[in-house]
């Protein structure tokens, strides 16, 4: 296995994948964290309301693409910061390839990927937290990992305002329209308050 990809995980997203009864599915996360060394275990942090999540409770197994500066926003427009639909969303998708556990990962636009057998999950109320000991990772490129600031400032199209204006969420990208942000609003996406919402001029 090359350590060199964990240099890629202590910030930045991630695209999560796994497999269930030959349907692939997966969907961008911005939590995993290296734990142990010896063994080598991460966890990673997903959003109950995707239907990944409820894959991956099922299997037990994943993969992490760690997303580089390099990428697209078809990636985003892919595999979106909430996943509900149960749908192969591999089906038309060309730059992947799959690892020994048999799950794809993306071979373009990333800069490595690791494989994850669970072996623990931490009910987390909005979020599910998935303990699991690596069992391969390879690194793809010597890309910079991709944190939000960049995704926000490079990548992702900016929004408009509306004529009621808006604040947009700057961790999934949501759009809330009205003058005034309620000061206990939680984002219906990603769940994160107030204080990640910035006006859209």
């Amino acid at each position: 296995m090359d350590k060199s990809v964990l240099n890629s995980i202590s910030y930045g997203l991630y695209v999560l994948t796994t497999r269930e009864d030959d349907k692939d599915n997966g969907c961008i996360i911005n939590t995993v964290q290296q734990v142990t060394t010896s063994p080598c275990v991460i966890s990673v942090t997903v959003n109950k309301e995707n239907h990944t999540h409820d894959m991956l409770i099922r299997t037990g197994k994943f993969n992490v693409s760690c997303i580089s500066i390099d990428t697209e926003f078809d990636v985003f427009e892919k595999f979106g910061f909430v996943s509900g639909k149960d749908a192969d969303k591999f089906a038309d998708w060309k730059d992947v390839d799959r690892s020994s556990n048999g799950i794809c990962y993306l071979t373009k636009g990333v800069n490595g990927y690791l494989s994850g057998q669970v072996f623990h999950t931490v009910d987390m109320g909005t979020h599910t937290l998935f303990l699991a000991k690596v069992t391969d990772m390879e690194s793809l490129s010597e890309d910079p990992s991709l944190t939000y600031a960049y995704y926000h400032r490079h990548i992702k199209p900016k929004p408009k305002a509306t004529e009621n204006g808006g604040y947009r969420c700057i961790v999934c990208g949501y759009v809330y329209e009205g003058d005034e942000l309620p000061p206990d609003y939680v984002c219906p996406w990603c769940k994160h308050g107030p204080e990640d919402f910035e006006k859209i001029e």
